[in-house]
């Protein structure tokens, strides 16, 4: 008797880490750009069952619309996690890590220059 159902073929488990670096590109191309002297995003993922949880933590430019740049974060982390790892994502958590403006630029590079 020929089965062929999907436990019969294997299974394909992608690590954690993997997820993380896919959800961290996909922040940084949903971003209107990375701050001057800002750190590139970065994310943890816990997966469970092929259900993803994402937390990304970013810089952004002040001023900026945050509210939409996280919006958009979170929309594309999720379009791509589902579509590349084949995850369903309940939830992207966005952390603003710091708001770079022209003004910390120049005092921070003051401070080298000291």
């Amino acid at each position: 008797m020929v089965t062929d159902l999907a436990r019969d073929r294997g299974a394909t488990k992608i690590a954690d880490r993997v997820v993380a670096k896919i959800a961290a590109q996909a922040a940084k191309e949903a971003l209107d750009a990375v701050p001057e002297g800002g750190s590139r995003p970065h994310a943890s993922v816990v997966v469970h069952r092929d259900v993803a949880r994402v937390s990304v933590s970013l810089d952004l430019d002040y001023p900026s619309d945050v509210g939409r740049q996280c919006g958009a974060v979170r929309g594309r982390v999720r379009t791509r996690v589902e579509s590349l790892a084949g995850m369903e994502v309940h939830e992207v958590t966005v952390h603003v890590e710091r708001l770079h403006s022209a003004l910390t630029r120049q005092a921070a590079h003051r401070d080298r220059l000291s």
